[in-house]
C-alpha cells in the first residue's frame, strides 16, 4: 500500500508497555471486516483497510471469531504487500473454528453476517492455542503476528465456567503463549476482553505484556482506575483500549434519530442522564462529545493506543478528526467538578507520557 498521509497529519505512535512494539495512538479494530451485524463486500472491506492506510494508522487487531475466518483473510489479504516491519499486528486465541457440516448453517450468527462455513469453539489449552495461532497464521497469510491475545474469557463470556476455563488457561494454555513469546514467534502476549477484573486476576500468576480492553476505561466508566490500572503502572504492563465509545452511546451522544446503545443494548436511563450531563459540559466548551471520549483514555500513561470501529471510510475519517480536536483544558477540570470523571483519573496535558 502506498505511504499515507503527511507525518504532521499521521496518529503518533507509543510504546507497548515494557516492550519493544510501537503502536500507532488510533488503531483499527478489524471486526467489522468480519460482516459485523451486516454483510460487507471485499471491495468495501479493502476500501477501509485502504483508507486507514492512508491516514497512517499502522496498529491492526483481528481475531479468528470476527466473521469465522473473513476479518483474518481480509486482512492479511491487504497488508501483505508492504513491509512486515512498517505495521503492527494482533490477533487473538481461545477459540478454534470448526467446519459446519452443512452450509445450510452459515448467515447470521453470533452477531456476524459472514457466509464463512465455520463454528467457533472455545478452547483454551496448549493444544488449542497453538493450534490456533497456526491457522491465523495461515488465514492473514503472514509470517508472523506481533501480539497474542487471548479472546473473551472471563464471567460475561463463561458465567459459572469461568473459573473452570480460567484455570485451563493457566495451568495449559498459558505455556503455549509463553513459549511463542519466547521462541519470538509473537513479541507481545495478554488478554482481550471486556472486563478488567479478569485481566488482573490472571496477573497473579501470568506474565503478561498487554491487555485489550474494551468499554471499560472510558469518559463514562472509570472503575478499572481503582485497582486494576494501578497494577499496570507498577509492572509496566501496556493497555490497548477497544468499545472506547461504550458500544455508541459516546459517538451518537443522546440527540440523535436512532437507537442509543450501552454494552450493546438499549442504553439504560441512569447511563443516558450521564451522557446528556457529559453533552452539556462538551457543549459548552465547543467540542463533540466524541473527541472528549475518544482523547480521554489516551491520556492515562499505560494506554498506548484506541481502536474505535468503523465500517465505512467516512466513519474512520471522523475518528481522525476527532484525534485532532483542540480540547481546553478547563473542559477537563469541568469535567471533574460536576463529578463526571474520577478526581484521579489523568486527562490530556496533565500526565508525562511514556517513552
Amino acid at each position: 500500500m502506498n505511504p499515507g498521509a503527511a507525518a504532521d497529519q499521521m496518529p503518533r505512535s507509543r510504546r507497548l508497555g515494557a516492550t519493544e512494539l510501537r503502536l500507532t495512538e488510533i488503531g483499527f479494530g478489524a471486526a467489522a471486516l468480519g460482516s459485523l451485524y451486516e454483510p460487507m463486500s471485499e471491495g468495501t472491506a479493502r476500501a477501509l483497510i485502504e483508507a486507514a492506510w492512508a491516514a497512517g494508522v499502522r496498529y491492526f487487531d483481528t481475531a479468528p471469531y470476527y466473521g469465522f475466518g473473513q476479518s483474518e483473510r481480509r486482512l492479511g489479504d491487504a497488508l501483505r504487500t508492504s513491509s512486515r516491519n512498517s505495521f503492527v499486528l494482533s490477533t487473538k486465541v481461545g477459540r478454534l473454528l470448526k467446519p459446519l457440516t452443512t452450509h445450510a448453517g452459515c448467515g447470521r450468527r453470533h452477531g456476524f453476517a459472514s457466509e464463512m462455513p465455520f463454528e467457533p469453539v472455545y478452547d483454551y489449552s496448549y493444544d488449542g492455542i497453538m493450534r490456533s495461532f497456526e491457522d491465523s497464521l495461515q488465514r492473514l497469510g503472514l509470517a508472523r503476528v506481533d501480539v497474542l491475545l487471548v479472546h473473551d474469557i472471563g464471567h460475561a463470556t463463561h458465567g459459572q465456567s469461568n473459573d473452570t476455563q480460567l484455570r485451563l488457561l493457566e495451568m495449559s494454555g498459558y505455556r503455549a503463549l509463553d513459549e511463542l513469546r519466547r521462541a519470538r514467534m509473537v513479541a507481545a502476549i495478554g488478554l482481550g476482553v471486556n472486563e478488567w477484573q479478569v485481566c488482573e486476576s490472571v496477573m497473579a500468576w501470568g506474565d503478561f505484556d498487554c491487555f485489550l480492553l474494551a468499554g471499560r476505561y472510558t469518559l463514562l466508566e472509570q472503575g478499572a482506575l481503582e485497582t486494576f490500572l494501578p497494577k499496570c503502572v507498577a509492572r509496566k504492563t501496556g493497555l490497548i483500549l477497544g468499545g472506547i465509545y461504550n458500544s455508541g452511546i459516546l459517538a451518537t451522544g443522546t440527540r440523535g434519530h436512532g437507537p442509543v446503545n450501552y454494552n450493546y443494548e438499549p442504553a439504560p436511563a441512569d447511563r443516558l442522564a450521564t451522557v446528556r450531563r457529559l453533552e452539556r459540559v462538551c457543549d459548552s466548551h465547543g467540542v463533540p462529545l466524541a473527541a472528549a471520549a475518544l482523547q480521554f483514555p489516551l491520556a492515562h500513561p499505560q494506554v498506548t493506543s484506541v481502536i474505535p470501529g468503523a465500517d465505512s471510510a467516512q466513519q474512520l475519517r471522523a475518528t481522525l478528526e476527532h484525534y485532532r480536536v483542540s480540547i481546553p483544558d478547563s473542559l477537563w477540570s469541568d469535567l471533574k467538578a460536576e463529578g463526571l470523571i474520577a478526581a484521579d483519573a489523568p486527562v490530556p496535558g496533565s500526565e508525562a507520557r511514556l517513552p
